[in-house]
């Protein structure tokens, strides 16, 4: 029964919100060379907890889709875009927390010799994961976006969701406008506590959907 179904994809959704909030918990706040080398067990830790709420979430977000899914079938537009944003930040991940910190232990016994050409790979590596992030937010509020909408227009969960996703919209726009930093690890945190919070009221919404 569809019933059945939008309580699994509602855990799964619940589940990979929570697991992205532990990994902002976890999230080390990087810095020197020897910080990040020092700190390599927890980002690695916490960007591997990043990577594994992933298939959750898209598994949830499916069940979002399905919910919310009309003649004109937009929430798969919504799909698309919240999958190219996870894929974005999954990329990210690898790059900044998993791949960083080994390729740093690899060469922790020439620090000095290699200062300079690691702080010019280092500082591409994190131009690429700037970008990523990016990629990640513009996608995920807009498909965020396009379920809010049809959340309220249906109302076949609660309208209140809804809403939240527009505020959410509201304040990235002005935080854009006003020159908010949504790629520091501040601004990211509060960007992905914002979302996970709208995912698991969605996820939560699923589990007690009724939709035969």
């Amino acid at each position: 029964m569809k019933s059945q179904f939008y309580k699994i994809t509602g855990i799964s959704l619940s589940a990979g919100s929570f697991l992205a909030i532990i990994t902002m918990i976890l999230h080390p706040s990087g810095g020197s060379f020897q910080e990040i080398i020092n700190q390599a067990a927890k980002m690695q830790i916490a960007h591997s907890i990043a990577i594994a709420c992933i298939p959750f979430m898209l598994f949830g977000f499916y069940g979002l889709t399905d919910r919310l899914l009309g003649l004109r079938k937009i929430s798969k537009l919504a799909l698309i875009s919240v999958t190219l944003g996870l894929f974005s930040a999954m990329l990210a991940a690898l790059f900044n927390g998993l791949i960083l910190p080994n390729f740093l232990n690899q060469h922790a016994k020439s620090l000095e010799q290699s200062e300079s050409f690691l702080k010019i790979l280092v500082s591409y590596g994190f131009t690429i994961n700037k970008a990523l992030d990016y990629v990640f937010i513009v996608a995920l509020i807009f498909g965020i976006l396009i379920y809010s909408i049809l959340i309220i227009k249906t109302q076949k969960i609660s309208k209140y969701l809804g809403y939240f996703g527009l505020l959410i919209l509201i304040f990235s726009i002005i935080g854009g406008l006003t020159g908010f930093a949504f790629t520091s690890l501040i601004g990211f945190r509060i960007f992905v506590f914002s979302v996970a919070v709208w995912i698991l009221c969605s996820g939560i919404s699923l589990i007690q959907s009724n939709k035969a």
